[in-house]
């Protein structure tokens, strides 16, 4: 950190001196309340105190959630606790967490961890003297002028760029590791500098001194001391959804009622961290199977495709059926769509290829591509099976953004392909129609018996949660470190619908995080649909810990020619 910005902080410690006195060498117990935790976004350095000049205590990475035992009034920290004691560890700025629970019932307080000498002997900086009513956008315009002072800030991960400087202030953008900012002017009382930045209305935005490291000398650019920064009329922000071209489906126009659905589940995705603008980021389809409307959020990104494309993987083996599945082959199938076993869908694989599972990959990628899923496939089969030779298998280049959500290169999909395939094999269920009867490769009975194995599957949690127990729900879940996904068909009392989903956190994403919200965007699209008698609160089951299909009658009802009847 240069010099520069160690001095920006210290025209803030004296207004805040009597709070620092505060500052014992032996730190009094908190009030605890472990039910606000915080995880870093990547990764953050734990301090002192409330200033980015305070003494590294530690470091903290994406994976671990900490408890929050307290606040600070003055500055956007938060105190972080051990794990296991709740002793304090360390302060972390909030712009690099992602805070679960009501931050505002954690208790307030300015301690700071052994620096009462360090802190008692800070200089102070005098502001300049500026005009009573400042004018923000006159501000903006005279930094604007001297941007070529080469005084730049060089970010150093993944920050919000704000339309002032705070963080209650709008996001305007988002910086990434290794930009270069041009940096126009800095803040006498917050520790925040301001930017070129063209996308702002005004042509300037703000970001943390702590977010950047900073290169030439700040002080020869002006000095702000404005607190407020009034917005102008802003166009609002579109919210992303669109109405999706769905496989086989005619397009129909989306009702204000299920625009405003799709907004809100929107929103709540974003309110959860999940922003596609971003690094952290998710994606979802919903689908009325009565009336033909479907909406998508983030169709453009492809992610890996999980245990979520055994769907696909079970389509293409029916795909080559010509009778139903002998004995074994349907309990090989039940064991990879019910129970979820990887050696089991690999074994479908090798069904599908011949005794290749390699083959039968290509195979349910070529189905896939037949029928106008050209972002979705699988060239591999699942890993740590003991029972398959590894080969090299192949990958493609979609059309889909295959960068933003570090797809495996040979499994992937995206959340209106899933959708629209589920919405055919529905579509070939009850009504003997769609593009894969089209294709004159499905019959009527083998689609219902794909959703009545899915349906077997039961986990007691991501959309399962949302809906009641005694709703049928057909689905294929699927997790890996760092995505998470639940794709379903659900056959509620007030109509059957169709949704998707999928979230992303690099490296490693909380289950606990991600079922939370699914489970509340499911409870949310069932109400839509059962508006009389809606779920008031998201419920989880048991599931045993152990899948036993000996005796299941899924596996002799994949067996029934004239299942469904």
């Amino acid at each position: 950190m240069t010099k520069q910005v160690i001095s920006l902080r210290r025209a803030l410690y004296i207004g805040a001196a009597a709070m620092l006195l505060i500052a014992l060498a032996v730190i009094p117990v908190l009030a605890q309340n472990t039910s606000v935790t915080a995880e870093a976004i990547g990764q953050a350095n734990l301090r002192a105190w409330t200033v980015t000049t305070a003494t590294q205590v530690g470091e903290i990475r994406a994976g671990t959630r900490y408890p929050v035992i307290g606040r600070s009034a003055l500055y956007p920290w938060v105190l972080l606790g051990d794990v296991n004691t709740q002793q304090p560890i360390g302060w972390a700025f909030q712009e690099l967490l992602t805070i679960q629970g009501d931050l505002n019932t954690v208790a307030v307080t300015e301690i700071a961890l052994g620096e009462t000498a360090a802190l008692s002997t800070l200089p102070t900086a005098t502001p300049p003297t500026l005009s009573s009513t400042p004018n923000p956008a006159a501000t903006a315009e005279a930094a604007l002028e001297i941007v070529e002072s080469a005084v730049r800030g060089i970010v150093q991960g993944e920050i919000n760029i704000r339309y002032g400087p705070g963080v209650e202030y709008p996001r305007v953008g988002i910086g990434s590791v290794g930009d270069v900012l041009a940096i126009v002017g800095w803040h006498t009382q917050l520790p925040w500098v301001q930017i070129r930045y063209a996308a702002s209305p005004t042509g300037a935005a703000w970001v943390n001194v702590d977010l950047i490291e900073i290169e030439g000398d700040l002080y020869n650019l002006p000095a702000i001391s404005q607190i407020t920064f009034n917005l102008p009329t802003l166009t609002p922000t579109p919210s992303g959804i669109e109405a999706s071209d769905v496989l086989g489906a005619t397009p129909v126009p989306l009702s204000a009622e299920f625009q405003a659905l799709g907004n809100t589940l929107t929103a709540m995705m974003i309110d959860a961290g999940f922003d596609p603008v971003t690094s952290r980021l998710g994606a979802m389809f919903v689908m009325n199977l009565q009336t033909g409307e479907s909406l998508t959020y983030g169709s453009e990104t492809a992610f890996s495709g999980m245990s979520v494309n055994k769907i696909a993987i079970l389509a293409g083996l029916y795909d080559q059926f010509n009778a139903p599945p002998d004995d074994q082959t349907a309990y090989t199938i039940g064991d990879a769509m019910i129970c979820s076993e990887n050696i089991s869908t690999n074994r479908m694989l090798s069904i599908a290829g011949d005794g290749n599972p390699y083959t039968g990959a290509e195979r349910v990628s070529a189905f896939l591509e037949r029928v106008g899923l050209e972002d979705t496939f699988i060239y591999t089969p699942f890993a740590n099976d003991p029972f398959i030779t590894p080969q090299a298998p192949r990958t493609r280049i979609t059309e889909a953004d295959q960068t933003a959500a570090e797809p495996d290169p040979f499994n992937q999909m995206t959340v209106n392909e899933v959708g629209g395939l589920l919405n055919g094999v529905y579509q070939c269920s009850v009504n003997g129609t769609g593009p894969l009867i089209d294709g004159g490769t499905f019959t009527q009975t083998e689609c219902s018996q794909m959703l009545h194995v899915m349906s077997g599957n039961r986990i007691g949690n991501l959309i399962e949660a949302g809906v009641p127990a005694t709703v049928r729900v057909a689905h294929k879940h699927g997790w890996i470190n760092d995505t998470h996904g639940d794709a379903a068909v659900v056959f509620s009392p007030g109509g059957a619908y169709v949704f998707v989903v999928v979230l992303h956190n690099p490296i490693w994403l909380n289950f606990d995080e991600s079922s939370t919200l699914v489970a509340e965007m499911s409870r949310l699209i069932y109400n839509y649909f059962n508006v009389n008698a809606p779920l008031q609160e998201v419920r989880y089951e048991q599931v045993p810990a152990t899948c036993d299909l000996l005796g299941s009658p899924y596996i002799s009802d994949l067996q029934d020619p004239t299942f469904g009847g």
